[in-house]
């Protein structure tokens, strides 16, 4: 089973054609899938958007007050491994609302999985980002947080395009109390990679273009704002990593060309 795990907040003008299009990739690879979608509160019109899905798709929507991107993710990724019985051959994608990574390349990631790989990094190539500093901040992201996630040949730390096979994402999210996920925003992309690198045996990258021209609504990110953030997320993530105790044993074999 291949569960879509997409975080929503206020994103009714593009998840209904994200969930569109997964099923139509879903159509052609012949896979089964779940998509669990976490509704962070969103106060447009995604309930709305997101009531005719349910009933033509293999959709869960878990909608929660409003509690944070990181909490979301983790909430949803959670959810999928209590609904699976097959943890080393299941796996989870992580996909976002906005429309910027395109379903298209959910087979690229979910094939590397299937070929032995534990988890997959989708790193981005961005396109229609107007903001000369929000490219700026994004370049030098994995640079901020270079303290605490250091992953070797893995460039893009924070995109949050992942696939991951469920029982390394069992590992990564076992906390000893509270939420696992000690940052938020990209740092929380961040937190969750290094955890997971912490426990695959196998390591992978695939090269996908992100578009933020599809996205519909004005950007969350504010460049300087989210430079601090990443420093202090540094820290951050260190120090949850130094408290779990888990060494580094990833080995990574290569990347794929967008398709």
């Amino acid at each position: 089973m291949i569960y879509i795990c997409i975080p929503s907040f206020d994103e009714s003008q593009t998840v209904g054609l994200v969930l569109w299009k997964v099923r139509r990739v879903f159509e052609e690879l012949g896979r089964e899938y779940q998509i669990v979608l976490g509704d962070d509160g969103s106060t447009d019109a995604t309930a709305e958007v997101l009531e005719p899905y349910k009933k033509v798709l293999p959709l869960t929507v878990i909608r929660t007050e409003h509690q944070g991107y990181a909490r979301t993710i983790q909430e949803i990724l959670s959810h999928s491994l209590h609904r699976s019985d097959r943890p080393k051959r299941d796996c989870a994608v992580l996909l976002h609302a906005d429309f910027a990574h395109g379903p298209e390349f959910i087979p690229g990631l979910v094939r590397r999985i299937e070929s032995g790989a534990d988890l997959v990094i989708a790193e981005g190539t961005l396109t229609g980002e107007p903001s000369r500093g929000r490219r700026l901040v994004r370049r030098i992201a994995p640079w901020l947080l270079a303290r605490g996630v250091a992953i070797p040949g893995v460039h893009d730390t924070v995109s949050g395009f992942l696939a991951f096979r469920l029982i390394t994402l069992h590992h990564a999210l076992r906390g000893p109390r509270g939420p696992t996920l000690a940052s938020d925003g990209w740092g929380a992309n961040a937190e969750l990679l290094a955890r997971a690198a912490q426990h695959a045996r196998r390591i992978e990258t695939v090269a996908v273009v992100e578009r933020h021209d599809r996205r519909r609504r004005t950007s969350r990110v504010r460049p300087w704002t989210q430079v601090r953030e990443l420093w202090r997320a540094a820290r951050v993530i260190r120090q949850s990593l130094a408290r779990s105790g888990a060494s580094l044993r990833a080995k990574r074999a290569g990347s794929e060309a967008p398709a």
